[in-house]
């Protein structure tokens, strides 16, 4: 038997380790159209292991669960149904956590405005003309949470005439989603980003956050909106809701794309956009349409007592003016 010598013994981990060394990690980017807009995915790694191809894989299959603009999707598919049908897993997960944020707001979030979006012209067929009074008061009496229920996987609904519109929350989930898949193929640092909505986990390899930049309305008279702030946090999710970007015109007024549950209406408020934190996207998502319903001290007061959520509001003075706000949480994430 040979008789190694005690210090190649000593070298030998050395040796390994050199050998098996990790490669640094690059930024790797991901471009797409899905849902109606654009996403985008960047994300640290030492190679490109998730491709754009999974993406739209991934991206393709809930809309065909949760997408109104596909007559095949099982959201028209329940739409279109008297009583009830089996969902998938991506959507069975939407409706509990609508369920939940309908109830957490006493009614200000309801999937169930779909024929008063339609009715506006907010849905996937064009309309001729806006609602009477009388029109939206006989959409009312098909609106309402409370004439759905969940049932394991099998979403009920008491009248036939009701109909879901899930876009106040699918996207965020769209992201939850997109970001769960880096995080198994283990990916720890990234931003997720599908129309404006977005989840982001750090810090960087260098061990610097991430910057997310918030758009607003332009503050001054200018037409087009301008970069509010910068905002630097490692894990979290942002979202916005705001009616100065979609919205349709009527005369000399503006028709906002958010229905307001309760008188049937487009929301006409103080706020003009409700950007928010949450530790995830579909949470963040499916409560900025909520607190877009509140008023500006009701809606601070909602968000400061909820644990792991932030707000930022820009909103309307009583002289027109545009001005904005924060909770201190929110402010504490400021660069810029």
């Amino acid at each position: 038997m040979a008789i190694v010598p005690k210090s190649a013994i000593l070298l030998l981990p050395l040796l390994i380790s050199l050998f098996v060394q990790k490669k640094d990690q690059q930024q790797y980017s991901i471009y797409g159209y899905a849902q109606g807009t654009d996403y985008s995915i960047k994300y640290f790694a030492e190679d490109s292991i998730v491709t754009k191809g999974a993406v739209d894989s991934i991206l393709l299959k809930i809309d065909s669960s949760m997408s109104l603009y596909k007559p095949y999707s099982l959201i028209s598919q329940f739409n279109r149904a008297e009583k009830g049908i089996l969902l998938d897993a991506h959507f069975a997960r939407v409706m509990r956590k609508s369920f939940e944020i309908y109830k957490d707001t006493q009614g200000k979030f309801d999937v169930t405005v779909a024929p008063l979006v339609q009715a506006w012209g907010f849905g996937p067929k064009l309309v001729e003309s806006f609602p009477d009074s009388a029109t939206v008061k006989q959409l009312l009496q098909n609106v309402g949470m409370n004439y759905l229920e969940l049932d394991g996987d099998y979403l009920k609904k008491s009248k036939p005439g009701v109909k879901i519109d899930l876009n106040g929350i699918a996207q965020g989930y769209s992201v939850d989603v997109v970001a769960d898949y880096l995080l198994k193929k283990g990916i720890r640092s990234f931003v997720v980003e599908i129309g404006g909505e977005l989840r982001v986990a750090g810090p960087k390899p260098d061990g610097s956050v991430m910057r997310i930049g918030i758009e607003g309305p332009a503050l001054s008279a200018q037409s087009e909106p301008e970069m509010r702030h910068i905002l630097s946090f490692s894990n979290g999710a942002v979202t916005t809701s705001g009616n100065y970007r979609k919205y349709l015109q009527r005369g000399k007024g503006k028709i906002a794309h958010l229905i307001n549950p309760k008188t049937g209406y487009p929301l006409d408020n103080q706020l003009i956009s409700a950007t928010i934190y949450a530790k995830d996207a579909i949470t963040a998502d499916g409560y900025d349409n909520a607190v877009m319903g509140m008023g500006v001290e009701e809606a601070l007061a909602f968000v400061g007592a909820k644990k792991g959520m932030e707000a930022y509001l820009i909103y309307r003075r009583k002289d027109g003016s545009v001005a904005d706000t924060l909770t201190s949480g929110f402010r504490k994430m400021i660069l810029k």
